[in-house]
């Protein structure tokens, strides 16, 4: 979270002329509750199921860029399911750049606590494995959005040529 997934993703889209789709927003689109409001009632795990079967069957098979949220690829296989699905790109920034971008946004259910500071080193700490095992690792630190988007196009295309 906060490493510019969205914005990064719906510009790279754009550039490569393909469909953008944010699995947070098609979650909360098909359950009709937010993020926040998701992980309150139904729980984290609820919530991550909802992402499993997003990634399986909730999308296009091609033409899209999927921007899945920051716990998506935790659980075990689904780095394997996302891999099957196309070419996966992690999204990598600081610490202190995470908690800088996400500071003002009281959406972030996993950053509700008195140290959001704390909350984001032990997310990736538990979590930087699995994001190493992506395509590529792209860092976000100190970069425009669409010096980001530019490197995940270079990138995209050089893999598919």
């Amino acid at each position: 979270m906060g490493t510019g997934k969205s914005s990064a993703g719906l510009l790279t889209a754009q550039k490569l002329k393909l469909q953008f789709i944010d699995s947070d927003v098609q979650i909360e689109n098909l359950i009709g509750s937010s993020i926040s409001n998701i992980f309150k009632i139904q729980g984290e795990k609820k919530f991550r199921e909802l992402e499993k079967k997003f990634i399986q069957s909730g999308h296009p098979q091609s033409g899209c860029v999927v921007s899945c949220g920051g716990g998506l690829p935790i659980p075990e296989g689904m780095v394997e399911i996302l891999k099957s699905k196309g070419k996966v790109f992690s999204l990598h920034a600081s610490v202190e750049t995470i908690l800088e971008r996400t500071s003002k946004n009281n959406s972030r259910p996993l950053l509700q606590s008195e140290n959001p500071m704390n909350e984001i080193k032990s997310l990736l700490r538990e979590r930087e494995p699995k994001y190493l095992l992506a395509d590529q690792v792209i860092s976000t630190d100190q970069r425009r959005t669409e010096q980001v988007a530019d490197e995940i196009v270079r990138h995209y295309l050089n893999s598919i040529s």
